[in-house]
């Protein structure tokens, strides 16, 4: 069989990719990814079967974040690391059964997965297509199993980024074990939609653990101007999403007369108090993930990506090009953590002693810092701007960038928005906007950047607080309107955290995603309220009337 793939926007025309991954994925590579996520259903299966049990540790629920990171879109294409990694999985969900037995455990459902052996290598490829996406042939049942899948990789993709900090919740891993459970049995449409639902609702829980280690680890993120221009100091480029690889390489940089730049969603690291403090910090350098070919290929020295997106390794950068946590590329040199977690990135360092400066793209600063803790001393100024009518509405513009010329709606949007309303943003896709000049109100920028994708929190907190403030029955009656650009997974756990959080009307594009069966689309329609983005003109005026 060969691969089937519709977890990111990118699926090829709006169905599926069948050959070869738009994201540069081969198929050999979907099989691995695919046969990981049923190994990985086997370790939670019996995790969740042996609640109460006593069995289950922190280790468990760390694996399995792990390995859903791995498969999401652009993070991971080295085919030995996934090979490494079923077996690893395997071996876990072994020994797991074995406790489970041994403490009285009755029989577990789901044998297949839990009996399936992993010692012959060569059945790999074979199994994966057997266990892919298409094995469900019901396409409601697949359709909602997916969306719980989905929201589950970006839930652990966020639960990892904790975790590597030292903050873990039990409760997490154990609804991540049970949700992945939830999808090897038969269950209603109604209980299916719940256990979306409730993945929604760890999605805020797992974004709230993730803002309290970042910020208890680094301070609350501030306003700031961030350089945009390049010192003649050789540079290292970091991408992603982890704040402790920056950190640990700013530490071990610092002296060795190498710059370190941000790119792409690691530019919300310049807000922070605790890197401010590093002199070899210069700033950021380039835009959203998807126009590394040509930036990293200007930036001529090394590249460390920490997490995803990365694209194809083109052959300008390849030989200083690196990856750490779960980002993989074949071919190219990974840093792993030591027993202590902790990574040692000399190497990195040594080969930018070596090369030319960056090329300069831009110069100039942009402004960002607005996560929650920052909006919140704006308080007072942003709520008399709400009852004077300077401000007239705000527009929550987060999520994900990505390749298509279609996605200049939301540059558009943003260009011909009234000068009365306030966008606020999170993730990459505020790089198809945020070095517009579109001014202020009253002092008030009006993009407020609050940060990473899974800021996205941020953005929730502040509505909540609104709410609150404005004494609100109902976040709906705020005058907040979303427009939300998607592209993969964790922009998936972001949709269903706001869904649960009792947010409709949603805007969604510039495709609904191509998991969603017709019915669940309905589903999502009749109770969200969700629509595709449309036209600019008639997008704005629905929405500056709050719809």
């Amino acid at each position: 069989m060969s691969m089937f793939c519709y977890q990111c926007q990118e699926a090829i025309g709006g169905v599926g990719c069948k050959v070869g991954g738009a994201c540069g994925k081969k198929e050999d590579t979907a099989h691995l990814q695919d046969l990981l996520v049923f190994v990985t259903k086997g370790i939670a299966v019996v995790a969740d079967a042996g609640k109460g049990l006593g069995i289950v540790e922190n280790k468990y629920g760390e694996f399995i974040s792990q390995a859903l990171f791995a498969t999401i879109t652009n993070a991971n294409f080295d085919n030995d690391r996934f090979v490494a990694l079923i077996k690893e999985a395997a071996a876990l969900r072994d020994e797991l059964l074995a406790k489970y037995v041994a403490a009285g455990g009755s029989d577990v459902e789901w044998v297949e997965n839990v009996t399936w052996s992993a010692d012959d290598v060569s059945s790999y490829d074979a199994k994966g297509a057997e266990v892919g996406v298409l094995s469900t042939e019901n396409e409601d049942v697949r359709s909602l199993r997916e969306l719980a899948v989905y929201g589950l990789k970006g839930l652990a993709a966020y639960a990892d980024h904790a975790s590597v900090l030292g903050y873990e919740d039990e409760d997490i891993y154990a609804v991540i074990s049970e949700t992945l459970a939830s999808t090897t049995k038969d269950l209603s449409v109604d209980e299916m939609v719940a256990v979306v639902m409730k993945t929604g609702e760890y999605g805020v829980n797992v974004m709230a653990l993730l803002d309290k280690a970042n910020t208890e680890t680094y301070g609350n993120p501030e306003l700031t101007e961030v350089n945009l221009g390049v010192r003649n100091n050789p540079g290292i480029l970091v991408s992603g999403h982890d704040l402790k690889d920056m950190a640990a390489l700013l530490k071990q940089a610092a002296g060795s007369g190498v710059d370190i730049y941000t790119h792409s969603e690691m530019l919300p690291v310049n807000y922070y108090p605790e890197f401010k403090k590093y002199d070899n910090l210069v700033g950021n350098y380039g835009n959203a993930w998807h126009k590394q070919s040509t930036e990293f290929a200007s930036f001529n020295g090394p590249i460390l990506m920490t997490t995803n997106c990365i694209t194809p390794v083109k052959d300008a950068y390849k030989d200083r090009f690196y990856t750490t946590g779960m980002a993989g590329y074949p071919g190219m040199p990974h840093i792993e953590a030591d027993e202590n977690g902790e990574k040692d990135f000399s190497a990195i360092i040594e080969q930018a002693k070596t090369c030319e400066s960056p090329v300069e793209l831009e110069t100039g600063t942009l402004v960002g810092g607005f996560a929650h803790a920052q909006v919140m001393a704006l308080a007072d100024k942003v709520v008399d701007a709400v009852k004077s009518g300077a401000i007239k509405r705000f527009v929550v513009m987060a999520g994900c960038d990505g390749r298509q010329k279609d996605r200049s709606y939301f540059t558009e949007v943003a260009e011909e928005l009234p000068k009365d309303t306030i966008i606020l943003t999170a993730g990459c896709a505020k790089y198809r906007y945020n070095k517009l000049d579109l001014g202020d109100i009253g002092g008030i920028p009006r993009v407020l950047d609050a940060g990473q994708c899974n800021d996205s929190y941020s953005l929730a907190v502040i509505a909540m607080k609104l709410q609150e403030v404005f004494e609100l029955d109902d976040i709906n009656d705020l005058p907040l309107s979303f427009d939300i650009a998607w592209y993969e997974q964790k922009a998936v756990i972001v949709l269903l955290a706001l869904l649960f959080l009792g947010v409709k009307g949603i805007r969604l594009g510039p495709t609904l995603p191509a998991f969603l069966s017709p019915n669940v689309v309905k589903v999502l329609v009749d109770t969200f309220d969700i629509k595709p983005t449309g036209e600019v003109k008639a997008d704005i005026e629905a929405m500056m009337a709050g719809n």
